[in-house]
């Protein structure tokens, strides 16, 4: 089985250094970019780039804005378009975390970081992606809603809906559990295993991005319910 090929962007040479002889350790392949536009062409293959699996990318890069740089890869045609990003900062605002969150970041490690926890972030988003693709091959049809477990694709309505590879088992771990309500941490437990903490109010902006490409009306969902002081319940009966 081939190794999982990571690529860095990021602008800080030595500890890309560090980093990818650590990763590399664990069984990783690593590409390292020192900046967006590198990273961003070496994503789509130009210069004979490398497939890629997890990108983990700086927030604070020299020629771009790490938020710009997640905007533009889930811009991309084809299967980069949903290739899962870990994002890195040194910035303590929560407001950055959850703005990367919402434009479609998998996971968010503040810097400094223990190298150890990376891999452990790394392990589980990839983990989350295979467990996703050996799941049952038949999709879920809620209505006008399609969830392709096979395909790892989300439609109404025919019409593809735009969901990161984190949003996606959210989505399914929702829908594999219809009508029954779910505390946020069941959620997480569900997406993530035990080993990593969640992060404070995550799962409310995932969902918040989930409903804005499944619902008619984000701001009246009737597919993804809140349960106030609870959690969350994907409502089987909804169209």
């Amino acid at each position: 089985m081939p190794s999982p090929q990571l690529l860095m962007i990021e602008d800080d040479t030595r500890l890309a250094q560090m980093v990818g002889e650590y990763l590399a350790q664990s069984g990783f392949g690593f590409t390292h970019a020192a900046s967006a536009t590198d990273g961003l062409q070496k994503l789509q293959g130009d210069g004979g780039g490398a497939v890629c699996d997890l990108v983990i990318l700086d927030l604070m890069l020299p020629d771009m804005d790490g938020l710009d740089v997640c905007r533009r890869i889930r811009g991309l045609s084809g299967p980069m378009a949903q290739v899962p990003v870990l994002m890195l900062t040194a910035k303590g605002d929560p407001m950055d975390r959850i703005i990367g969150l919402e434009l479609g970041a998998d996971d968010y490690l503040p810097k400094p970081f223990e190298p150890r926890e990376l891999l452990a972030r790394i392990r589980a988003i990839l983990r989350r992606r295979s467990e996703g693709a050996a799941s049952a091959s038949r999709s879920m049809q809620f209505g006008s809603l399609e969830i392709d477990r096979d395909a790892r694709t989300v439609s109404v309505a025919g019409k593809g809906a735009e969901v990161t590879s984190y949003q996606f088992d959210l989505l399914v771990a929702l829908a594999e559990r219809a009508g029954r309500v779910l505390t946020r941490d069941q959620i997480m437990e569900a997406v993530r295993g035990r080993e990593l903490e969640a992060f404070d109010r995550s799962i409310d902006v995932h969902m918040g991005r989930i409903r804005a490409a499944i619902e008619a009306d984000a701001k009246n969902p009737k597919r993804i319910l809140t349960v106030r002081g609870v959690g969350y319940v994907f409502a089987k009966q909804q169209d």
